[in-house]
Parts: structure tokens; sequence; C-alpha cells
């Protein structure tokens, strides 16, 4: 009985798999078009590699902002929905724009901040197979899916030539995620109380203020790690034209998916406990730069802000569950809820990490050589 039960159980689990992939295709028959469209270009230009990087990058600048816009400008989004799109575009635009200009000059040319300069990663493409033009849109696919894929693993790991690499980006991030579920946990379950005591009504005007700084502050943090994630299709070190073409392109791309209000995974970030709240947002953003800012000086290997991030949302749901509800039933429901939503983020995650691994093997044959030498 109990056999039957747990087929029929996966039977049931299939279904609503197949329902939904249904489902999204008759939803989505333009954006499957567009998609088509874009896997065709990229079967055609591959072979000439300087259409095909520049290419690549207009695809990986947009795909991994968007499904990355969750961590950073996702709150800040949350939280200023009365105001206009365009003022928080050049907010965060000019930010973008003094961040990576620091880079050019103070790294010679390089954007990243040596976050392309470990070894694996050292080399720019000197030309281009289809699976590494496809990553970026199959983190489309992804994006629309509302799934919170790391764009570190998905789009680093198809261009580095050293199964090392691979296992060091790994390890820092999962690190990553088990210090953010921790301090998350610690420090809204202690912070609660004071919220529930003295951030009742409306919110003073300087919490937009420090909100603002706060976001401003985690945006360009999160640039000075992840900004590897776009810049991986193009030389490591960019002379003033492609320095300027990098620059411009993801300035416009992030006016668009602000007048897009974050699009369809900005939904993950609403879910969430009173993340519309400008001082909750604030407490997020600021707890979350400072994990970031302890990664970025660890040491220059790139890691998944992705798996930081759901670390810390899903410590701060399961700290606020067990602080607010004194109910034994209500404390069960609000737990149960908080597990669910952090198992949902986590499921979709590790998607995206088999994902990148599954390309990193077909497409680079160092990675390949180095694992059937390990098993061996």
């Amino acid at each position: 009985m109990a056999k039957l039960k747990d087929q029929n159980i996966n039977q049931d689990a299939l279904s609503k798999a197949a329902y939904s992939l249904f489902d999204f295709t008759k939803k989505e028959k333009s954006f499957l078009l567009v998609v088509c469209i874009l896997i065709s270009i990229a079967g055609i230009i591959t072979p000439y590699t300087y259409l095909a990087m520049w290419f690549g990058f207009f695809l990986a600048a947009y795909s991994a902002i968007a499904n990355d816009s969750i961590q950073t400008i996702g709150t800040f989004i949350a939280s200023n929905q009365t105001k206009k799109w365009y003022w928080l575009w050049l907010f965060m635009g000019l930010i973008f724009v003094g961040t990576v200009t620091y880079s050019w000059f103070a790294f010679n040319g390089d954007v990243t901040y040596e976050r392309l300069q470990v070894p694996g990663l050292d080399r720019a493409p000197e030309n281009f197979v289809f699976l590494q033009l496809a990553a970026p849109i199959v983190l489309l696919v992804m994006t629309r899916m509302r799934m919170p894929v790391s764009t570190t693993f998905l789009l680093l790991n198809v261009f580095t030539y050293k199964a090392g690499t691979i296992l060091d980006v790994m390890q820092k991030s999962f690190v990553g995620y088990l210090l953010a579920f921790v301090i998350a946990i610690i420090v809204w379950f202690i912070l609660e109380k004071f919220v529930e005591t003295y951030l009742k009504g409306e919110a003073k005007p300087y919490w937009y203020v420090l909100q603002w700084i706060t976001s401003g502050t985690l945006w360009a943090v999160w640039i000075m790690q992840d900004a590897a994630n776009i810049a991986v299709f193009l030389p490591r070190q960019l002379n003033v034209w492609e320095f300027l073409g990098y620059t411009g392109f993801v300035f416009l791309g992030l006016g668009f998916l602000f007048y897009m209000k974050g699009d369809r995974i900005q939904g993950i970030v609403n879910e969430k406990t009173r993340v519309t709240d400008v001082r909750a947002a604030t407490l997020v953003d600021f707890v979350y730069a400072i994990i970031l800012f302890y990664f970025k000086m660890l040491n220059n290997v790139p890691m998944s802000t992705t798996w930081v991030f759901i670390g810390l949302l899903g410590g701060r749901e399961l700290a606020i569950a067990l602080a607010k509800s004194k109910k034994l039933e209500k404390r069960k429901a609000r737990l149960f809820r908080a597990l669910y939503l952090a198992r949902k983020d986590l499921l979709k995650a590790t998607i995206g990490l088999l994902v990148s691994l599954i390309l990193a093997l077909i497409i680079n044959d160092g990675v390949r050589k180095e694992v059937f030498d390990m098993f061996r």
C-alpha cells in the first residue's frame, strides 16, 4: 500500500509539472517565438567570433540583471511603487556607471573588479560554441518562469576551463547561503520585537532616504561581484569603445527593467513578508550588503549572489515565523509557509546549478577531462 501511495504521489507531481509546462507554453506564445528567433540567430552567428561576442553579451546583460534584479533592486522597486520609474532608473543607472568606471580605470580596463582574473576564467573566449550563446537564452526562459537561477553558475561555468574553479565558486556560494541563512535568523528574530513595537504606521520620511542610500550601496557591491557574469563574453581588458558599448547597453537595459517594474520574477520578492514596507526593505538591503562586501573582500573568486540572497530571505521568513506567533497553531502554519518558500527557492536555484554543470561538461574539454580523471 505504501509503495502504491508513493507511486500515486509521484504521478500527481509529474502531472502537475506537465500541466505547468503546458500552461506556460500556452500563455507565452509571443515570448517563445522571440526565444526561437534568438536561438536561430545564435546558430547562424556562432562561427563569427566578434558578432557572437556582442550578441552573447547583449543577451547575458539583460538576462542576468533581469534574473538577479530580485536580489538588489527588487526590494527597492517593491518599496517604491509610488515613485516614477525613471527616477529609480537614473539613480541606480548612474551608480552602475560610476562603479564600473572606477573598476575600468583602477584595473587597467577590467570592469569586473578582477573577478575574471582567477585561473579558469582569465582567458577571453577566442571562439564560441552554440551552447555558450544559448546559455543566456536558457536564463531568459528561466527568468520568465520566475526561477531565481544563479547567473554566476549558468553564465560563468560555460566558459570555465578548469573544474577546480567551478568547485571553488560552488563552495563559496554554498558557504554564502548558509552564512546568510543563519545571520538572517539571528538578526530578524532579535529585530522582530523591535519592528512590532516601534515600526508601526506610516514610515517617517528619513526612512526613504536611508533606503535609497542602503539600496544604492548594495547595488554597487553587487556590481563588484556580478559584473563578471555579464562581461565574461568580452575581452578581459576593454578599450574605450568596448567600455562605452558595455556601459551604455546595461544602462539602457536597466531603464527597460525599471519600466517593467522588475518583470515577472519580481513576484518572488513581493510574496515575502512585509518587503513592500520601506523599513523592512532597508533592513534586508543593509544586511545583504554587509554579507556581499565581506565575501568581496575575502578573495577574488566569483560567487553566486543568488544563493546568498535566497538564504537571506529564507532565514528571515523563518525568524519572523518563530518570533511573531505566540499560539502553537499559528506558529506551525507560519513555519510551514516559511519552510515552503525557502525550499521552493532553493529547489529552483538547484535546477539552475544542475543545468550549468551539464552545459559546462558538454562544452569544455578541460572540465570534462578533469571530472573523468577525478572519478578514475
